[in-house]
């Protein structure tokens, strides 16, 4: 064998190694890929099924109830258009609180409640997710727009 014919296998054999490995770390990247998601969205039905997603809005007033095991909590999501249940056991951010901004990630359970495997709550009092902010505006223009 030449040379010449040596040197085009082993270029071969390197492009063929370079795409399995990048056909590995971009399904390895799927499957860790979390989007985000509005209350509307989701009751809509857009998020998707048995894959992990986010959610993101504030926490409607008067909505949390803690159960007799301290440690799962039930509150609802809203973008002030629509409201998702969320189930959440664990310990929850200090900063977590009825009428503030939060994103929580989890999956969609039986009878569309939002099994949360985390929550996160805003760190300051002007700040909210970008996602989140933009979703509650829209339903706020969306509200006024079906009042008039």
């Amino acid at each position: 064998m030449k040379s010449r014919h040596k040197k085009l296998i082993a270029i071969g054999l390197g492009v063929a190694g370079l795409g399995i490995i990048v056909a590995l770390v971009l399904n390895a990247f799927q499957d860790n890929l979390v989007f985000f998601y509005t209350p509307t969205q989701v009751a809509a039905g857009e998020a998707p099924e048995g894959r992990a997603f986010r959610i993101g809005g504030l926490v409607e007033m008067e909505s949390v109830r803690r159960e007799a095991d301290g440690l799962t909590v039930r509150f609802l999501v809203t973008d002030t258009a629509q409201s998702i249940p969320v189930v959440y056991k664990g310990i929850l951010p200090d900063l977590f609180k009825e009428g503030k901004g939060v994103v929580a990630e989890g999956k969609i359970a039986d009878g569309g409640v939002f099994a949360a495997t985390q929550v996160l709550a805003k760190h300051d009092e002007n700040y909210m997710p970008p996602e989140a902010a933009h979703a509650v505006e829209q339903a706020q223009k969306a509200q006024a727009t079906l009042a008039k």
